[in-house]
């Protein structure tokens, strides 16, 4: 058993350990005040979960946890199902589940391990009825799994939680008129109406208005309660049972709920960034909000006329910062837009809730009248810069790279039917970061976009680039760009050479070499492929050559046949599924001069890949350098 816990000491993890779960859970307690103290016990250990992990939704985490506390302990039945669509309060729900004994308590350490719990549901963890994360499906797939259970004759109710920022989704609002039209009683949906985005309040981007009134126009049954008060909550619950139509209840939260300082309650206040939306706490804010939860841990439980909590603590690890020398191609397209805005008055930036992570911020605090933020809906964004570029404005299109290439692609292809010129620019693109998960990870978006007519794909190697590209899609390209980001700091052991400069079709050597050829693009391939070409020479003796092609969907002729024509063995590595990959442009150019004597190997990701650290994903995806060394000698 662990320690009673006094004052929480700087850089030490706190959690409460199984055994003191099943003590409170076997307790004589009333069930709404065992749900309180269930509830922040939950809380801490999602806050250990998130610190020990390094990343992961505080906000969210805490803001719906109360309302999934009590749906587990005391509503829901084993016939019944509960998911949520917002999927990123994930570790909310993994301590939630941990704490009844329905996950393996192990797993709380394991948070975005791979061979632990995803950053996002998938449904390979117990407890999780479908993979979330992407916005806006929950109530679709709940109506699925109700018709599916009538037709079966199962019983059981659906039970989905939504953010108040997705309901900017337009799927969402599809949803709900089926779902009253066939008398889908059995869908119970909380909206955990916390009042934040990721970006700013949901008001200042798309306000919701008389939302009881819009979705009791819907024809479903709404009920609306404080969503942090159990009692409250328990009693719209109930006021909904016999309903004959689906239900919704509007659960009024506090984004950060539990820890003082997490929390935001003024609507009044300027949150332009919203701090524990996503992302670990530091060790002193994490030290200062487990002592928060602690002391009232401590006193439920002095109120209850129980014994206090033991806590096991965990000795919190080092993490190692980025070097200084690490390549930051978000910071350098910030800084590269705002040269672009600067010649280009016409030129305006669009934003779907993502400004941190799309770097957009110094254009907004510039340039406030030509940002336009969209919200959570990507198609009526790539619209809106449809209409924009017709009357004869430049627009740039920002969103997360899984986002931007699936979700509005039919409007994408609507605005290329129109021979307009737009820039749309994929963030946090590839398979990394790992921790997120297949929801997250952009790895089928060049084949999303690649025969867009008249769009050029691609996928800057280091931060000099990211500039030249830019100016190259406003000031060269005849059409419209897809710029391709990856978001992390990025260490490369490369530099492309004095002088260049962009070339439609051509790529770089960043290494020269005689044996062996490698085209690959962006800094997590090409550092791993330089990395390998060291070893390989180094330990074997052989000479690689390291081509950069930052062109994703187009390849000059002449070009690759002077660059490839007489290597002996030829390796295409994607950041991407094989299928529509940069090797599968690579491998028809090839067919049409061919390469009669070189071997030809195709890398990249063959299956979803997994959520974990960095390097467990590259290792899993066989991307790592000591992966692509392995493979390569094995093909040799």
């Amino acid at each position: 058993m662990g320690d009673q816990i006094g004052r929480a000491v700087e850089g030490a993890l706190y959690y409460v350990p199984y055994s003191e779960f099943q003590r409170v859970r076997t307790e004589k307690l009333l069930s709404k005040q065992q749900a309180m103290i269930f509830s922040d016990m939950c809380r801490l250990n999602t806050l250990y979960m998130i610190a020990r992990a390094g990343s992961g939704h505080i906000g969210g985490s805490f803001s719906g946890l109360d309302i999934v506390c009590w749906l587990l302990l005391e509503e829901m039945t084993e016939n019944d199902v509960y998911f949520s669509s917002k999927g990123h309060d994930a570790p909310g729900y993994y301590s939630a589940l941990i704490g009844l004994g329905k996950l393996d308590f192990e797993l709380l350490h394991k948070l975005r391990k791979i061979d632990g719990l995803p950053g996002h549901p998938d449904i390979n963890t117990p407890g999780v009825a479908t993979n979330t994360g992407s916005l806006g499906m929950g109530v679709s797939k709940a109506k699925g799994m109700v018709l599916a259970n009538r037709l079966a004759k199962r019983p059981g109710r659906v039970f989905v939680l939504t953010g108040d920022g997705e309901l900017q989704e337009g799927q969402f609002w599809e949803s709900l008129i089926s779902a009253a039209n066939f008398g889908l009683h059995e869908i119970t949906v909380i909206i955990d109406h916390n009042k934040l985005q990721s970006d700013t309040f949901v008001k200042n981007v798309s306000d919701l208005g008389d939302l009881e009134a819009k979705l009791t126009a819907f024809g479903w049954r709404v009920e609306r309660c404080d969503g942090n008060n159990i009692s409250a909550f328990a009693d719209a619950l109930a006021a909904l049972k016999g309903e004959s139509r689906p239900q919704i209840i509007i659960a009024d939260t506090v984004k950060g709920k539990g820890v003082s300082f997490m929390e935001h309650t003024s609507l009044d206040s300027d949150v332009a960034m919203y701090q524990f939306h996503s992302g670990a706490p530091d060790a002193n804010s994490y030290q200062h909000a487990a002592q928060e939860i602690i002391d009232r841990l401590t006193q439920q439980l002095l109120d209850a006329s129980l014994p206090p909590l033991e806590f096991e603590i965990f000795e919190r690890e080092v993490t190692i910062p980025p070097a200084d020398t690490a390549q930051r191609l978000i910071s350098a397209y910030s800084n590269a837009l705002l040269e672009q805005a600067e010649k280009h008055p016409n030129l305006v930036a669009l934003d779907a809730d993502l400004i941190l992570d799309t770097g957009l911020i110094p254009f907004r605090d510039k340039y406030p009248e030509r940002y336009i933020e969209c919200g959570i809906a990507e198609q009526d964004m790539v619209s809106m810069a449809g209409g924009m570029a017709l009357n004869g404005l430049l627009p740039v299109v920002h969103s997360f790279a899984c986002f931007l290439s699936a979700r509005p692609n039919e409007q994408i292809y609507n605005n290329a039917t129109e021979k307009t010129k737009i820039i749309y620019v994929g963030s946090l693109a590839g398979v990394l970061p790992g921790g997120p998960g297949h929801s997250h990870q952009a790895v089928r978006d060049i084949s999303s976009l690649a025969a867009i007519p008249g769009m050029r794909l691609i996928e800057p190697s280091c931060e000099d680039e990211v500039g030249m590209l830019l100016d190259w899609s406003i000031n060269e390209a005849s059409g419209s760009s897809y710029i391709r980001l990856m978001s992390l700091p990025w260490d490369v052991p490369y530099q492309l050479p004095q002088g260049y400069q962009p070339v439609e079709g051509h790529g770089v050597t960043l290494v020269d070499g005689e044996d062996i050829t490698i085209i690959a693009y962006g800094p997590v391939l090409l550092s791993a492929a330089v990395r390998a070409t060291d070893m390989l020479k180094k330990n074997k003796g052989i000479s690689v050559k390291v081509i950069n092609l930052p062109w994703l969907n187009y390849v000059d002729s002449g070009w690759f046949k002077a660059a490839v024509g007489n290597c002996k063995h030829l390796f295409c590595l994607d950041n991407h599924y094989m299928i529509g990959g940069q090797g599968d442009i690579i491998a028809r150019k090839i067919s049409q001069f061919g390469c009669d004597n070189a071997k030809i190997t195709y890398l990249g990701i063959e299956d979803v890949p997994p959520s974990g650290t960095n390097q467990q994903v590259m290792d899993a995806v066989s991307l790592s350098a000591n992966a692509i060394v392995k493979i390569m000698l094995s093909r040799l």
